[in-house]
């Protein structure tokens, strides 16, 4: 077996994953959830208005805010809603995997012990880390 045929098993495996069956059962409800796709929608179009305003010479400083205050509650109501919440961890969870997946393959690929190495939890930002080490 080649490389590419391993990393093709490496594929199901992933997909055969408990993390990515709840990703796609939540991706599923999220996309059976008429509030929350018209919810979804709702956002989309009042961003996409609050950058038309925003580029507008003649800027409505009052239309602006009304819509900034609209986009942030929407949000807000779109986060709180179970399927989106249950949806969010699900991916967090899969993101995780698939970062220690790449991490492993990376540390090996600059001639770690693929028996040995291990990921760590870095995740790029300095901003929330506890320190190196």
């Amino acid at each position: 077996m080649d490389i590419i045929e391993m990393t093709r098993e490496l594929g199901k495996a992933l997909q055969a994953d408990d993390r990515y069956i709840a990703y796609t059962l939540a991706k599923q409800a999220n996309d059976a959830d008429e509030a929350l796709q018209r919810q979804i929608t709702d956002f989309d179009e009042m961003r996409n208005e609050l950058n038309a305003e925003l580029c507008k010479e003649d800027k409505d400083t009052d239309k602006i805010k009304e819509l900034d205050e609209g986009i942030k509650s929407n949000y807000k109501q779109i986060m709180s809603n179970k399927n989106m919440m249950v949806f969010t961890a699900a991916q967090g969870s899969l993101e995780a995997l698939v970062n220690n997946i790449n991490q492993i393959i990376t540390l090996c690929a600059n001639g770690e012990d693929p028996e040995t190495c291990q990921p760590s939890s870095c995740t790029g930002s300095c901003a929330t880390c506890g320190g190196c080490g």
